[in-house]
Formats: structure tokens, C-alpha cells, sequence
């Protein structure tokens, strides 16, 4: 099947033929797509494609590698991307072309990339065309076109200023990776964890939980559709779950159409992938969450308790807490469970109060707590062991509080200081931000300024243009003052505490198998 993509087509017409374009070819049967120059850029090809055949090849290189970048991107599924020329010897044009796509082949393999003084060079030679007769000496020419000594170091230096972006890139990607890695090891949160939370959450809400498809790791939504239809709320919320609507489509119809995917915890790394990637931040995923946050909220007391059974031979108690500390407008600064944990006794034979572990045993209680909870196979509980531990519920609650009460007064302090640095950081940040906007502006608008004096080199619209640039920058410079007072103060703001809460949230107990 072919198809055309071109400038004049209405933009869901566009995107139809992108998305089929970008569907397995199981699926969808259109495979060659002839387009215009109007898909040169923004423009994704790239999920079941590694071919690109020029018919006609533009005379500005950067054009030209614009096209290829289509297919030639990240993502593409093949190791080998092809782009293909055509040229006919018996043509004059053609011998101009090829001379021009060796030239930045051999400058891209020589420098790295294609040097801008250069491609400037060779833009303005084929900006007013050319006789056919001055075809082979514009070749010539453009085959042993080279840089003279002082544009070579102006062209080095350009591509220096790219090889220390490059760097700076770099080192923010492998700063993001060590982050992401602590943010791992902090939250403990493994891909099951997060499927077995979703799965609770649809439980609370009286629904079932996922269940495993077919292929490993992928899961399916209970149908939940009949059961929320009557919340509009909800109804935008599953629709996060569905395949992107097509531009102008009514609501009932896409819904009808396009039933709730399955989801993954995982990246698919495909353009096309069948099923929805979850995260934290996904919207569904936030909604299932906040049910199990707002249970903090619903009582005074503490109202929950749990046991869990190991093979560790000691009972053991954990009182778990939550600490909260919100900035202005109520707006969630932190958030952070505490635990203090102890060795159970009986109540009734206690003669003294419950003393918590120290860091290194509290830390073992935590891992024990952590794979009783992830047992695949809960162990039963006898009834016995049930009322003993409910009867002295009340006494541990009361024994514990004092220390997780505590140990959330010098929490609070470190959360505090840790948010204030926070804040103190990204205000220096977006001050180093404006400054450099503006220092950006004042060196454009002095250079536009040198070139506005020759006006040898412009007509009247490209003064124009100029001077109604220059007014815009006036203004960008006025409102960087501004900001530059503003924006910093502000968001140091957002990162003062306005108010604190803490609250016990649940009462744990580990249970040894040996009872």
C-alpha cells in the first residue's frame, strides 16, 4: 500500500499517515510513503523503516541531513539505516548534486560534522542556480572547495564549542543515571511492587486486581469501565489507558473504538508499543495512589494493624509513621515514612516499656517487613496468636509514639534545611539562566545592529524584519529585569514550609513461623 504525505494536507490527515505509517506491518499494509520536502522535519518515521530513496536532492546540506534524520533517529529498530541518491550521468545537475553529497560525506568524516562556514559557502554558491554549461566547473569546484587557515580555526572552534556541549551532555546524562539509580535504592521500588500496588488500589476501590496476560510482564485491567462511567472524573482518567485520539474525533466514538489497553511497568522502546508503559507519574497510576494516601487522613487514630509471618525466630513490632510538610497553598513539599521497631513481648507479662532497636536492627526489622510483605505465599495466622497481639495493641501504640514522635521533630529540621538549599540552588540556577538570555539577546541584537549598517546587504522587508526584532528584544530585556528580581525570590519562596504534619499510620507485627 502507498501514500502521500505533502504541505496541503489537513493535520488528521497527516497524523493518520503517520500513525499507519509508524504500525507493525502486520497490522497495517502501508509501507511505501511518498513525500515533499513538508516532511523534512518534526516528523517521526523512523518505527518500521530503514530506507530512505532521495527522488531530488535539496542544494542546502543541512537539508539534506534534516531529511535522513527522519529514519536515521533514536528508536529505529534496524542497526543499518540506508539512505539512497539517485544519479543520472546524462544529466549536467546531477554531476553538481553528487559533487555536493561527497563533499559533506568527507567533511562530516573529517571534522565530526558538517562546519557551518563551509555550508555557508556552498549554500550561497547554488543560491542563484547555475547554467547547465557551468555544471562540471561548479562540481570541480565544489570538489576542492576548502576552508582557508583562518575560517578552518573559526570552523574548529565552532565545532570545539559543539565538543564541550557534547561533553556537558554527557556528564547531565550520567549525572541523570546516578541520580535515578539513588532514587531506586532510596524508594525500594521494584517494577512487581509497583503492579502489586496498582492491584490493591483497584481493590479498595472494589474492583479486581490485574491480571497477568500472556506475554511475561504484561498485564490486563479488570473492566473497570461500568464500574466508574458514572464519575466523569474517572472516565478521563482511563482514558489515559486508550490510543491517542485522532484530531476532531468525537469523544463517544474514539472511546467506542479504541478499548483500554494493557499495561506494562517497563519501557517498550517502540514507537507503536500495544501497551501502556506506568510510572509513578502516569495519571492513572497518581489516582490509585492518592487512595492510599488519603487514609492518613481519614481518622485520628490509628486504625490499622498488620501481622506478617517469618522465619525469623524473634517477634518483633514496627510502628510505622507519616511525616508531611507542606509550602504555600498547601502545596506538598515532602513526604517520608519513619519506623521505629522493637522486640515484642506479651502485654500482660511486660514489666517495662517496649525499647526501640538501633539503626543497624531497625534496618533488618524493615528487610523482614519488606519480604513478608512480598511473599507470593502468605502464611496463615492462628487465632490465638491474633488476639494476643490485638489485645496489647493499644499499650505498644502508646509505648512507640513517643519515640517515631521524635525521631519527626529532627526529621522535620533536616527536610526543612534540605528544601531550603534545594530552593537556594534552583534560584541560583534560573538567575544563571536569565543572565545568559539576556547576554544573548544584548550579542544578537549588537551583531544585527553591525549588519543593519550595511545596507548594501539587505532590501527593505529584511530591514524591516530587523528593526521589528529589535523591538521585540527591547522588550525581552525589559522583562528580564524584571525577572531577574522576581523569579529567583519566587521560587526560593515556594520552597518555605508552611506547615507540618505528622501521624502514626500503621502498627506492624512480625510473627516467626515457630509461633
Amino acid at each position: 500500500m502507498i501514500a502521500t504525505f505533502h504541505g496541503g494536507m489537513v493535520d488528521e490527515a497527516r497524523e493518520d499517515v503517520k500513525r499507519a505509517f509508524n504500525t507493525d506491518p502486520a497490522k497495517n499494509a502501508l509501507r511505501v510513503l511518498i513525500a515533499t520536502d513538508a516532511a523534512r522535519e518534526g516528523v517521526n518515521l523512523q518505527n518500521h523503516c530503514a530506507d530512505l530513496f532521495h527522488f531530488d536532492v535539496p542544494w542546502n546540506p543541512s537539508r539534506l541531513e534534516q531529511r535522513n534524520g527522519r529514519i536515521d533517529r533514536k528508536l529505529q529498530r534496524e542497526d543499518e539505516v540506508r539512505c539512497h541518491y539517485f544519479v543520472y550521468t546524462q544529466r549536467p545537475e546531477d554531476r553538481v548534486l553528487k559533487a555536493l553529497i561527497e563533499k559533506t560525506k568527507t567533511i562530516r568524516k573529517q571534522l565530526g560534522t558538517l562546519a557551518p562556514v563551509l555550508e555557508r559557502r556552498l549554500e550561497d554558491r547554488l543560491a542563484t542556480g547555475f547554467a547547465r554549461r557551468d555544471a562540471e566547473a561548479l562540481a570541480k569546484s565544489i570538489e576542492d572547495e576548502q576552508i582557508d587557515p583562518e575560517k578552518q580555526r573559526a570552523a574548529q572552534g565552532e565545532l570545539e564549542a559543539g565538543r564541550k556541549r557534547d561533553d556537558e551532555l554527557k556528564k547531565q546524562t550520567a549525572d541523570l543515571q546516578d541520580l535515578l539509580g539513588k532514587s531506586r535504592d532510596w524508594l525500594r521500588l521494584e517494577k512487581h511492587d509497583l503492579a502489586q500496588t496498582i492491584s490493591c488500589g483497584l481493590e479498595l476501590l472494589g474492583a479486581k486486581p490485574l491480571q497477568t496476560g500472556g506475554d511475561s510482564g504484561v498485564f490486563t485491567l479488570p473492566d473497570v469501565t461500568a464500574r466508574f462511567e458514572s464519575d466523569p472524573s474517572w472516565a478521563h482518567t482511563l482514558d489515559t489507558l486508550r490510543a491517542p485520539k485522532r484530531k476532531g474525533q468525537p469523544v463517544w466514538e474514539w472511546r467506542n473504538e479504541n478499548a483500554i489497553r494493557p499495561v506494562v511497568f517497563a519501557d517498550q522502546g517502540t514507537l507503536d508499543a500495544p501497551a501502556v508503559h506506568l510510572h509513578l507519574e502516569h495519571r492513572f497510576v497518581q489516582r490509585l495512589l492518592g487512595r492510599f494516601r488519603s487514609q492518613g487522613f481519614v481518622h485520628n487514630d490509628l486504625a490499622r494493624a498488620c501481622v506478617g509471618v517469618t522465619e525469623d525466630p524473634v517477634p518483633r513490632v514496627i510502628l510505622l509513621g507519616r511525616l508531611s510538610l507542606y509550602g504555600t497553598n498547601a502545596a506538598r513539599l515532602h513526604d517520608e515514612i519513619l519506623a521505629v521497631a522493637a522486640r515484642w513481648t506479651d502485654a500482660s507479662a511486660r514489666s517495662e516499656p517496649l525499647k526501640p532497636y538501633a539503626e543497624a536492627t531497625l534496618d533488618k526489622t524493615i528487610d523482614l517487613l519488606e519480604r513478608a510483605l512480598g511473599s507470593e505465599r502468605p502464611r496463615e495466622l492462628a487465632s490465638a496468636v491474633r488476639v494476643r497481639l490485638a489485645f496489647g495493641a493499644a499499650r505498644d501504640l502508646d509505648e512507640l509514639k513517643p519515640h517515631l514522635a521524635a525521631q519527626a521533630k529532627a526529621l522535620t529540621q533536616v527536610a526543612i534545611d534540605a528544601l531550603q538549599k534545594r530552593g537556594a540552588t534552583e534560584a541560583s540556577d534560573m538567575r544563571g539562566i536569565l543572565e545568559s538570555q539576556r547576554a544573548r539577546i544584548m550579542r544578537t541584537a549588537d551583531r544585527r545592529d553591525k549588519e543593519l549598517r550595511q545596507l548594501g546587504l539587505f532590501n527593505q522587508e529584511e530591514v524591516r524584519q530587523v528593526e521589528a526584532d529589535k523591538r521585540h528584544w527591547t522588550r525581552r530585556l525589559d522583562e528580564l529585569a524584571k525577572e531577574l528580581e522576581t523569579e529567583p525570590a519566587r521560587i526560593r519562596a515556594s520552597y518555605d514550609v508552611k506547615a507540618t504534619r505528622f501521624e502514626p499510620a500503621g502498627l506492624v507485627y512480625l510473627w516467626p513461623t515457630t509461633g
